[in-house]
């Protein structure tokens, strides 16, 4: 053991001296190449030096309020993709997808990458007549010049409000307002998105996993049938899902499972 130590302790003693070495080195070189003896001391210019810096002003009224809509300017931008899942189409028709890749067994075929476009341009198609009343309620008035930006904000989320009234289920929202402590509102549009949202997530979820089962359910059949024919041959040994993933891609070309798919998730939204 203490020949050991004694070895680890010289071969650290014996790099810092190769780093003190090349630095060594390396300070001859640099006074070689600049025509200035090592150990000089080198007057050095700050005159013509760049200097970055951040400030932020608060001295004023107006430094303050530009400080606090930059700061919610950012905020807006990093909550951007958690806005799009949330409140969108989005988290429906990706669950759905990917039940059904997860029901063909194709592993990653077709990959990520290809369902969450697919979701992204089928979300932008349903909600395209909610983001054309926003355009046409807000975002053309206030820059206009006709509106401010609090009435602005609140023609905004209006069609939102509307979109995932429409969706959810009044379970889920009695649910939200009995957890939260809150009263019932004669007029949904009352409600605030604190609770609106959580509440059409639950039922996009639950619309999501009931479709899920019901695209599960011809494959099930296909292992069972496949696996019985095996067991009936003597073929234990032989996974049931390596025959079987043949026939439910070919169940699935015949039947047109994507345009089905597709066609019947959309079916599912109620457009205001």
């Amino acid at each position: 053991m203490e020949s050991q130590k004694r070895k680890m302790i010289k071969s650290c003693f014996t790099l810092v001296a190769i780093f003190l070495l090349c630095f060594a080195m390396a300070g001859k070189v640099s006074a070689a190449s600049t025509g200035v003896p090592a150990g000089t001391d080198v007057p050095v210019s700050t005159t013509n030096s760049p200097t970055f810096g951040f400030t932020i002003q608060t001295s004023g009224e107006e430094g303050l309020a530009g400080s606090v809509e930059m700061i919610i300017i950012l905020t807006i931008i990093a909550l951007a993709p958690s806005l799009l899942i949330l409140v969108t189409s989005f988290t429906r028709i990706l669950v759905v997808l990917h039940f059904t890749r997860a029901a063909l067994a194709t592993q990653s075929a077709p990959p990520n990458q290809v369902l969450i476009a697919m979701s992204l341009f089928l979300t932008f198609f349903i909600m395209s007549p909610v983001f054309s009343q926003i355009n046409t309620n807000a975002l053309q008035p206030l820059r206009e010049g006709t509106i401010t930006q609090e009435e602005a904000i609140d023609a905004g989320i209006k069609p939102l409000k509307e979109f995932m009234l429409n969706q959810l289920n009044e379970k889920d929202l009695n649910t939200m307002l009995e957890i939260g402590g809150m009263e019932v509102q004669e007029d949904p549009m009352d409600y605030s998105l604190v609770v609106i949202v959580p509440s059409f997530v639950l039922g996009e979820l639950r619309q999501a996993f009931i479709m899920g089962f019901l695209i599960y359910i011809p494959f099930i059949v296909i292992d069972m049938v496949v696996a019985s024919v095996l067991m009936s041959m003597g073929m234990m040994m032989l996974p049931p899902t390596t025959i079987s993933m043949p026939f439910k891609i070919l169940l699935f070309v015949l039947a047109d499972g994507w345009n089905l798919i597709i066609v019947n998730v959309l079916k599912t939204f109620v457009m205001p």
